[in-house]
């Protein structure tokens, strides 16, 4: 098989601004958030809600999405590790074998999810007293979009990337293959940067990139199918009355989200966990099954009660 068809996946950093550097991953976060300010600042509008109450919203939301995906990926994919190094789960270090800075690596979303809930609850009862449904109805649209971009820095990262493919859809990820390290070891120049743009450009490295295996973008896999998740939720919201039937809109996005889940994972690489045990499907899988679930009975819930109100 050649490569010569399969687009070499080289990201910078982020934008580096001289005094301070714009990570991608982060600037994706900052946008998912923003955009999901915005959405629900429009959707706060239509239903006389107080805009008071949208700035805590905020806050709890952008809370519990971090905290939640932390402990979710420490307790569902690297409980294993984490129990023998429990300062690591709230520190951005890595203390063995050697100290160094590391930022929080691994973000799940199943746990995002979760925690997203129990903040909506809590703000649902203290803050904004409405109904648990009516909020969460509304606030599955800006997570939706949200996804969208936390795909995407994914894909800045190389990481959650998918087994290796021979289809055209392959994408070679170098920073996959080559840590910072070993880029710098195999080319002996000394800025990583360098080093890889040297291993990807450079015919004296021809064989470095021939290392490199065309792998399924999976990032890219999930960001494009949840543009259709939020456009169908955005759409019933702003065009129909489905946000009058209590625990519509939350049962579609969870269904619709871990559907999606379901199915990427199947050529996704492994991200250990739980799958070890249970063996059949990838943790990811095992996770997006109650989620499916869950979503069902909202679904089957509110079409049995039409007019009932979030």
């Amino acid at each position: 098989m050649t490569h010569a068809l399969n687009f070499v996946w080289n990201p910078s950093e982020g934008i580096d601004l001289g005094f301070f550097m714009i990570r991608y991953y982060s600037l994706m976060f900052v946008i998912a958030f923003g955009l999901g300010w915005f959405l629900m600042k429009k959707i706060f509008e239509r239903e006389n809600e107080s805009l008071d109450k949208l700035d805590s919203l905020f806050v709890w939301t952008v809370l519990a999405t971090l905290a939640g995906a932390r402990l979710g990926h420490v307790f569902f994919y690297d409980w294993e590790y984490f129990r023998n190094h429990i300062l690591e789960i709230f520190l951005p270090f890595r203390f063995e074998p050697k100290f160094e800075f590391t930022g929080f690596q691994g973000l799940a979303s199943h746990g995002a999810a979760i925690a997203i809930i129990i903040a909506m609850y809590y703000y649902s009862k203290k803050i904004l007293k409405r109904p648990l449904l009516w909020i969460l109805d509304r606030v599955v649209i800006p997570v939706a979009s949200g996804a969208i971009f936390v795909r995407l820095g994914n894909f800045f990262n190389s990481e959650i990337i998918g087994h290796e493919t021979t289809s055209s859809f392959g994408i070679r990820f170098l920073h996959d293959q080559f840590s910072k390290a070993e880029a710098v070891n195999a080319t002996q120049i000394a800025d990583p940067k360098d080093a890889y743009t040297a291993i990807a450009t450079d015919p004296k490295f021809a064989d470095l990139l021939a290392q490199v295996p065309a792998k399924h973008p999976t990032q890219l896999y999930e960001a494009f199918c949840y543009i259709f998740v939020f456009a169908i939720l955005f759409f019933l919201y702003w065009k129909t009355n489905a946000r009058l039937k209590s625990g519509l809109l939350f049962g579609l996005f969870l269904v619709l989200l871990f559907v999606v889940r379901f199915i990427v994972e199947f050529v996704k690489e492994s991200q250990g966990g739980i799958e070890q045990e249970l063996g059949l499907f990838s943790t990811g899988q095992w996770l997006s099954i109650p989620f499916i679930i869950i979503g069902l009975f909202f679904i089957i819930r509110a079409q049995r009660n039409p007019l009932a109100q979030s």
